[in-house]
């Protein structure tokens, strides 16, 4: 059953309710001492280093490290019909989706011959992380590879974990979903290893050449070893996020159907044993009815145990409100992944809401047609990162670059006071560089 804790005698506002809200205690920063070996292994060892690595933490050696051709031709080619169907789908919404957010580019002339351009420039070259452990994730390199096209990135290299029941090789619809997307460089590396790869590079054996060149740039979920060693290699290159386990947040009233309500806390359970649950609601009758349904509907899943270990867990409770305002100040204060609004008026409370990687609006709105094919992106902030953070999106690939164009007369505007400026910072020799071109 799910805990309940009344909010409704507390002072939202005043209180500090980080004891109290569910959440999922994960600490990636303690993590990193154990992934700093594994780097180092990487480093020094290259190619073989990652095949031991991949032999003592996937139980297999891959054939190679880098997935072939043929390999990725032949799972396109073997993919159930009713699956590509599926994935063409997903990936024509996502595409969609995802180019009406490029940014458009901007010049701005602050005077005669004063001219600074806003353009947004492609990284060259990313690293894809798609990760395969308890399920299989072909919807993964969608939501990863889609955005970085759509900003221009030249070269897309995606690293998913061999699989022993395949031989050493990814999981072939995760093959098949890359060869659909026209990425061909792909590698059988998972976990922190994998990080490292994408981030360091790996030389040819013969130590000519790059078997995979380093990454500019790397994204994608993982488990708390792969958020470690982004950590780690930061500043090396750049990451989007450390995902913690995934979090769904639903707000119903009395008029949302428990029997849906209770679905969509047991889909986002199936993740993973910390996945977080969370029900925020007025309805008392609504708590009863929810809790009735999770126990009519767990048992049988494919994944009860680890459904029903999600649910009881700290991370995943109801959270009884006043009201819908109180509901609203809790959501924010929770910053959950996933939000689903079920209520009279969902559209205008959605409006409300500023904190939540992405907001499901209505009973028809489900996190799980997010997780595929609503054309949004699956790659979202946890563990309350959305107060301050956003989900993948073609801007996670595009830097923004200033372009200063300043003629005589446009300097010449701003000359005296720049000196000034640069005197009174102690800062002479830039006001000699501003000076030397007055004259």
């Amino acid at each position: 059953m799910l805990t309940v804790t009344d909010l409704r005698s507390v002072d939202t506002a005043a209180a500090d309710l980080s004891r109290i809200i569910p959440r999922a205690e994960v600490d990636v920063a303690s993590m990193v001492p154990t992934v700093a070996p594994i780097i180092e292994q990487v480093r020094d060892g290259g190619q073989q280093a990652l095949l031991e690595l991949s032999e003592r933490f996937d139980g297999v050696r891959p054939p190679s490290l880098r997935v072939p051709a043929e390999a990725l031709q032949q799972a396109l080619d073997a993919l159930d019909p009713a699956v590509r169907a599926a994935l063409e789908e997903s990936i024509r919404r996502a595409r969609t989706v995802h180019a009406a957010q490029i940014p458009s580019g901007s010049t701005v002339e602050l005077g005669e011959g004063a001219v600074v351009e806003n353009r947004w420039v492609p990284v060259d070259r990313v690293g894809l992380y798609v990760p395969g452990g308890r399920a299989v994730y072909p919807s993964s390199v969608v939501m990863n590879v889609v955005p970085a096209q759509a900003a221009g990135v030249d070269s897309l290299v995606v690293a998913t974990p061999p699989q022993k029941d395949h031989g050493g090789l990814p999981h072939p619809t995760v093959l098949a979903a890359c060869a659909l997307l026209g990425v061909d460089e792909v590698y059988a590396a998972g976990g922190a290893q994998a990080i490292a790869m994408l981030a360091l590079g790996v030389r040819e054996d013969d130590g000519e050449g790059w078997l995979c060149a380093p990454v500019q740039m790397i994204t994608g979920p993982g488990n708390v070893y792969v958020a470690a060693a982004k950590r780690a290699l930061q500043g090396v290159v750049g990451v989007d996020a450390e995902a913690g386990p995934s979090e769904i947040a639903v707000i119903a009233d009395g008029t949302a159907r428990a029997d849906w309500v209770a679905s969509d806390l047991i889909s986002q359970s199936e993740h993973d044993p910390l996945a977080a649950s969370v029900l925020i609601t007025d309805s008392e009758d609504l708590v009863r009815d929810v809790q009735a349904e999770v126990e009519r509907q767990v048992p049988g899943q494919l994944h009860e145990e680890q459904i029903r270990v999600a649910l009881t867990g700290p991370q995943s409770g109801v959270l009884l409100v006043r009201d819908m305002d109180q509901a609203v100040e809790v959501s924010d204060l929770y910053a959950t992944e996933h939000l689903e609004i079920q209520t009279r008026d969902a559209q205008a409370l959605a409006a409300r809401v500023r904190h939540a990687g992405a907001v499901f609006v209505g009973s028809h709105s489900p996190v799980p047609l997010g997780d595929y094919s609503a054309g949004s992106n699956h790659v979202l902030p946890t563990s309350g990162t959305a107060r301050f953070s956003s989900g993948l999106s073609t801007v996670t690939f595009l830097k923004l670059q200033q372009v200063i164009r300043y003629e005589a007369a446009g300097l010449a505007g701003v000359s005296e006071g720049i000196q000034a400026l640069a005197t009174d910072e102690r800062l002479p020799a830039h006001a000699v560089s501003i000076r030397l071109r007055a004259d």
